[in-house]
């Protein structure tokens, strides 16, 4: 027998949160599998973690970061070059509102 017991409220607050219609069957599933899986939690609360550091992945992760470094540089008049037209070192496109 589950130690924790959901309530209908409960139930019905989970599904409103999570934008969930539940038939009754549904609901009685739900309320039974939340409370196993409280159940297990709160067995796992009981072990002795004592000495264990925490951690946040299995195998250790490392961020790999790489200097940021401008390669291409400042070609504006090169990129302009492929513009339909082109002002004061800026595209021309069409207005789209008024």
């Amino acid at each position: 027998m589950a130690k924790n017991v959901i309530t209908d409220e409960t139930i019905e607050y989970v599904g409103i949160l999570a934008k969930l219609e539940l038939s009754d069957e549904e609901k009685e599933r739900a309320k039974q599998d939340m409370a196993n899986m409280l159940d297990y939690i709160d067995m796992l609360n009981e072990l002795d973690t004592t000495g264990v550091e925490p951690m946040s992945h299995v195998f250790p992760v490392n961020n790999v970061f790489r200097e940021d470094v401008v390669e291409n540089g400042n070609d504006r008049d090169r990129i302009l070059e492929n513009a339909p037209e082109e002002r004061d070192g800026c595209f021309v496109v069409p207005k789209t509102f008024e």
